[in-house]
């Protein structure tokens, strides 16, 4: 039998719970928003390739805490996503994206703004994130051809070398030049500007001909360019084949050394159980929007924690990082991506603009080549709402 006092105790206790739980109310989204804001700069900053435009995503709700995400979609995309999400629980992010949001992944990063501006957390940490930091490296893109093929080996050693001389840890170029192997003796003259100790991947991206202008390698020749590339001393190369094939990389993977990477096109789970079933990839690489959002992303990371196989966000830049780095810290990841940079900047050079709509004097921290985490609530920018309002478009 309970004791009078645990009795009283319990009792208590139980009282204190009822109260609380008549306390937790659900908050309701009451509209949603999605526009462009273009940031004055001068032709010059235009033509070196500064970021000054972004689309916003914005959701408001009935607690009077707005969410805002730079990631956002046309708005053409309005009417699906109010009907989708206004009168909705704000907390009912599962629900939420199993009826659709999966398909707008900038709008569910506001979600998250809201959820950790209304909890005073950041989101990595309602997530369970306890890093502090993370290492990025810079995928960079010279002007011009996208092919990179009008750019010396010894231009793109020399932005490595600035990168490096930043306290950046990696780079990664695009191995899509007419003649595969020039990729592989670009890797040797780039390593031997910076040494072992930085590292250098790789990007083939050739899923898609219609878009990027690539052509899928051939297995014999995807096999030489690895070999090669590792010779040389790359780190990775990411999808070097079609991405729904999930056999040639799994192929490539066991017959090489150099890590084979892949997955920031897949949208949902399903293509990555594939690939964790076939081992396609070493590393996984889904992507922080497209592959439908920070929980999205949090899912596909345990699901590859059951097989063993690491996750790195495939990236973005500017205020729109915001979102994939919130992700990254919850899941841990030993890196993040930053791109696109046009050389030969480097990001807080790239991203001043953003400023004109921050209260702080950076970006983002970044120090000694790694992203802090950001010390405010939701996905950590505090933002001047009224200078958000004066350069919308």
């Amino acid at each position: 039998m309970l004791s009078r006092r645990l009795l009283l105790s319990t009792g208590a206790g139980l009282a204190a719970c009822a109260r609380l739980a008549a306390a937790v109310k659900p908050i309701r989204i009451t509209a949603v928003d999605l526009y462009e804001v273009s940031l004055p700069v001068s032709q010059t900053e235009a033509e070196a390739g500064v970021m000054y435009r972004y689309q916003v995503a914005e959701v408001r709700t009935d607690a009077g805490v707005t969410g805002y995400s730079f990631a956002g979609h046309p708005p053409a995309a309005l009417p699906h996503l109010r009907q989708l999400l206004v009168g909705r629980d704000l907390f009912a992010v599962e629900q939420l994206v199993h009826d659709g949001l999966y398909r707008w992944g900038g709008v569910e990063h506001a979600l998250w703004d809201a959820i950790g501006k209304v909890a005073r957390q950041p989101v990595y940490k309602l997530l369970g994130g306890s890093r502090t930091s993370v290492r990025a490296y810079l995928t960079c893109v010279w002007k011009g051809n996208p092919d990179q093929s009008q750019v010396p080996y010894r231009e793109q050693a020399a932005m490595a070398a600035r990168i490096q001389k930043a306290g950046f840890k990696g780079m990664k170029i695009r191995a899509w030049r007419p003649y595969p192997l020039d990729d592989a003796e670009a890797c040797a003259v780039v390593k031997a500007a910076v040494g072992a100790d930085f590292h250098l991947m790789f990007d083939r991206t050739a899923h898609a001909p219609e878009v990027v202008g690539q052509k899928v390698w051939p297995y014999e020749i995807g096999l030489k360019v690895a070999r090669a590339l590792q010779k040389n001393g790359a780190y990775w190369l990411e999808e070097p084949f079609a991405r729904d094939d999930f056999e040639s990389p799994a192929r490539l993977a066991r017959e090489v050394d150099i890590l084979i990477t892949g997955g920031e096109g897949y949208v949902g789970l399903d293509s990555f159980r594939q690939c964790l079933l076939h081992q396609t990839y070493d590393i996984l690489q889904p992507e922080g929007r497209g592959s439908g959002g920070i929980f999205t992303v949090r899912k596909v990371a345990t699901l590859a924690e059951s097989f063993h196989v690491p996750v790195i966000l495939h990236g973005t830049m500017g205020l729109m990082l915001a979102g994939w780095l919130n992700a990254t810290l919850a899941i841990g990841a030993p890196w993040q991506e930053v791109a696109l940079i046009t050389p030969p900047l480097l990001p807080q050079e790239q991203w001043a603009p953003a400023l004109k709509v921050l209260k702080t004097t950076e970006v983002f921290v970044i120090r000694n080549g790694e992203l802090q985490a950001p010390e405010y609530p939701g996905l950590g920018l505090d933002l001047d709402e009224e200078a958000l309002r004066r350069f919308r478009v």
